[in-house]
C-alpha cells in the first residue's frame, strides 16, 4: 500500500517522469496497464491473455512497479495488481491509454480474453458461495431481513456523496455494492482470500470498478491514520477475540470528521452459532460497543436498534460514531460525509 505523501504526489520529477515512460514504453507493458486499467489482475490471469510465461509477466510488473505505473498487493500465496493509487502515475497512466486506439485489434483481444477471466472468476466464486449458501441462509433466518438492515444502513448513512469508504470484513462485498452510489473510491478488507473472490465477482458483476478488495489482518491494516471518511463493520465483530483492538484500529484510519458504522447482533444465546459457525461473541450490548468506540476519542452519534419479529429472532443493533477532529477546509480529498 502507497503512502500518504506518494498519494498525494502531483507531479513526476525527472528522472520519476523518465522511469515511467521506459516502463510503459514496450508493447506487453503497454497491454499490460490497458488491462490493468479494466481490472485488477494476477500474474496468473496476465500470463493466461498475454500467452507469456510467468518470469516474463513478472518482469514487466516489476518494471511497472518500479516507474510508480502499477501497485502490487499480497493475497496469499497469490499478488495482484493494478493502476497505482498515487496521482502522478495514475494521471501519466490514464492519459497514456486514453492516446490508444481502443479498436486496436491487440487491445480488442486482450479484452476479449479479459472478459472470459472474468467469467472464470464468477464461475469459481460461483461454486464457493453454494457450497456455503446453507450455513449463511441459516444464519440470516435467525434475524431481521436483509433489506431492512441494509435500509437502517443507507438511512444512517444519508445521501451527500463523500470521497473514501473502507470496508472492514467485506464478505461477499456487499455493503460496497449498496453504498457505491456515494462514495468516490473503496477499498474491502477480508481475511479469506475465498470470500473475496466472492466479493471481486459481485462487484464485477455489477459494474462497480473504483473499488479495491484486499486480504488483510482487521487488528494491523496495512493503510495510513486519516485515509477514509467512512468505516464500516458490517456483521464481524461477533467472529473477533478483540473487538476492542479492531474498532481502535478502525478509529485511526478515520480522517477528521469521518465517521464508523458498525453493525451486529445484540446479546444472545444461541450457543450453537459459537460451535458451528465460529462466532466468538453472541452479541454486543449497547453501552459496551459506545465504550469502545467513545475510548480512541470517537463521538457516538446514533444507535439503532431494530425490531425483531419475534422473540426467537436475533436483534440487530447500528452504531454511528465520529471522529470529533474538524476536518481541513477546502482540502477536497478530505471532505466528510
Amino acid at each position: 500500500m502507497i503512502s500518504g505523501t506518494e498519494t498525494m504526489q502531483e507531479r513526476f520529477s525527472i528522472d520519476a517522469l523518465l522511469a515511467a515512460l521506459r516502463a510503459a514504453g514496450e508493447s506487453s507493458r503497454l497491454r499490460i496497464l490497458s488491462l490493468l486499467h479494466q481490472a485488477e489482475l494476477s500474474v496468473k490471469d496476465l500470463t493466461a491473455i498475454l500467452g507469456q510465461s510467468q518470469p516474463r509477466i513478472s518482469r514487466h510488473l516489476k518494471l511497472l512497479s518500479d516507474g510508480g505505473l502499477i501497485d502490487r498487493y499480497p493475497e496469499g500465496a497469490w499478488v495482484f495488481y493494478r493502476l497505482t493509487e498515487g496521482r502522478a502515475g495514475r494521471r501519466f497512466a490514464d492519459e497514456l491509454l486514453a492516446a490508444a486506439d481502443p479498436d486496436d485489434p491487440v487491445l480488442a483481444r486482450d479484452r476479449e480474453r479479459l472478459a472470459q477471466i472474468k467469467q472464470d472468476h464468477a464461475s469459481e466464486a460461483d461454486r464457493y458461495f453454494t457450497e456455503n449458501a446453507g450455513a449463511w441462509d441459516k444464519i440470516r433466518a435467525l434475524h431481521v431481513a436483509e433489506d431492512a438492515v441494509e435500509t437502517a444502513v443507507a438511512d444512517l448513512i444519508g445521501e451527500r456523496p463523500f470521497d473514501s469508504l473502507l470496508d472492514l470484513g467485506t464478505g461477499t462485498g456487499r455493503m460496497l455494492e449498496l453504498l457505491n452510489p456515494l462514495y468516490s473510491r473503496a477499498i474491502g478488507v477480508d481475511a479469506s482470500s475465498s470470500m473475496l473472490a466472492v466479493a471481486r465477482a459481485n462487484l464485477d458483476r455489477a459494474g462497480i470498478g473504483n473499488v479495491q478488495v484486499r486480504l488483510g489482518d482487521i487488528y494491523n491494516l496495512p493503510l495510513p491514520r486519516d485515509s477514509f471518511n467512512l468505516v464500516v463493520v458490517h456483521q464481524v465483530l461477533h467472529f473477533l477475540d478483540d473487538p476492542e483492538r479492531a474498532l481502535a484500529e478502525a478509529a485511526r484510519v478515520l480522517r477528521p470528521g469521518g465517521r464508523l458504522l458498525i453493525v451486529d447482533f445484540a446479546p444472545h444465546d444461541l450457543e450453537f452459532l459459537r460451535e458451528e459457525h465460529a462466532h466468538r461473541r453472541l452479541g454486543f450490548g449497547r453501552d459496551q460497543v459506545a465504550q469502545w468506540v467513545q475510548a480512541p476519542g470517537l463521538k457516538l452519534d446514533q444507535v439503532v436498534e431494530l425490531p425483531s419479529g419475534d422473540d426467537d429472532e436475533l436483534k440487530v443493533i447500528l452504531w454511528l460514531a465520529r471522529d470529533q477532529r474538524i476536518a481541513v477546509a477546502g482540502d477536497a480529498d478530505r471532505e466528510v460525509a
